[in-house]
């Protein structure tokens, strides 16, 4: 069987008064059938542009080549029209703000039947019992009455949900979830992966989760993609990275995680700036922050390449594990 999504040497870039901004590098990620996904790195490292391309979403400066397969079809490069078909149907993005992801002028209740005519064919009064029964699967109370509600009158949280339960509407192949609980306290931030646990389990729908959050990747997600400078560094399960990140970037992240089990350890950082997109450094780009840089990091890119069981690579000249 395919997999949900998968993207063979993806390339991203925009166009600028200034320059060229190289945002994604040659990447090759896959996502299987009921899979979670998480996808982290730092603001700039290309982690949204690349579904963004996907999705057929960059902005109008944007262009990607490569290949984006979603269950076999090749999707990227598609005319607008086919990819509105496919959209909201085999796959739908939830985005970071939920405040500006609705339409703040329509109210709740046709907002989530209008996905429902338009790829369904459904009439409105099926699609409205249809949209109430998803907004209670998402734990919305009082359904029928947020139907009538405005965006502004709902709550951070509920929000959010209507957003979830808008992209579950046709049962999507795929679900890209672009940091959906940045925006939203401690609380709900639990009650929305335990949603997102949930649907999973009950649709079989492959999640990918973008996030700077280490917290909700290790709370949910089966595999972890780490992504430096519009490239994968590091990728593997997301427990194994976890308990023993083998890229230096990746175990500077894991240390500047705050962590009870270690309570008078001092926080890390990583040193230095992300590079520049316009400017890439020759070899790896990592080498200018990187602790255990050497004179081949200068010269020669690193090759995303296996380095035990369980689909575990990374990017990286150096032998051994990284401290």
């Amino acid at each position: 069987m395919p997999a949900a999504l998968d993207l063979r040497d993806l390339q991203v870039h925009f166009t600028t008064p200034e320059g060229t901004v190289e945002a994604v590098n040659g990447l090759d990620l896959s996502i299987e059938r009921g899979e979670c996904l998480g996808v982290v790195g730092e603001s700039g490292s290309g982690k949204t542009q690349a579904f963004l391309a996907a999705m057929g979403l960059l902005a109008d400066n944007g262009a990607a080549s490569g290949s984006a397969r979603l269950g076999g079809d090749e999707i990227l490069g598609l005319p607008d029209a086919a990819l509105n078909s496919i959209r909201g149907s085999r796959m739908a993005m939830i985005f970071q703000d939920p405040m500006t992801a609705l339409t703040p002028s329509m109210r709740i209740g046709p907002q989530l039947t209008e996905v429902l005519e338009i790829h369904r064919g459904m009439a409105r009064r099926e699609a409205r019992a249809l949209a109430v029964e998803m907004l209670q699967r998402v734990q919305i109370p009082e359904a029928e009455k947020r139907m009538r509600q405005w965006p502004h009158e709902l709550s951070g949280g509920m929000r959010q949900r209507v957003l979830i339960a808008m992209a579950l509407l046709c049962e999507p192949e795929l679900l890209i979830a672009d940091e959906p609980t940045t925006a939203l306290d401690v609380t709900v931030q639990a009650e929305i992966l335990d949603l997102f646990r949930d649907l999973r389990g009950q649709m079989n729908t492959a999640i990918v989760l973008i996030t700077h959050d280490l917290g909700v990747v290790a709370g949910l997600c089966d595999r972890l993609a780490v992504m430096y400078a519009g490239r994968i560094v590091e990728q593997g399960q997301a427990a194994e990275i976890f308990a023993d990140p083998q890229h230096p970037y990746t175990a500077g992240l894991m240390r500047s995680v705050p962590r009870l089990d270690h309570e008078t350890a001092e926080l890390s950082t990583i040193p230095g700036q992300p590079p520049d997109l316009q400017h890439l450094p020759s070899g790896c780009a990592f080498r200018d922050r990187c602790p255990e840089a050497f004179e081949r990091c200068a010269d020669e890119l690193p090759e995303l390449v296996a380095i035990g069981g369980a689909g575990h690579a990374k990017a990286c000249h150096l032998e051994g594990t990284s401290r």
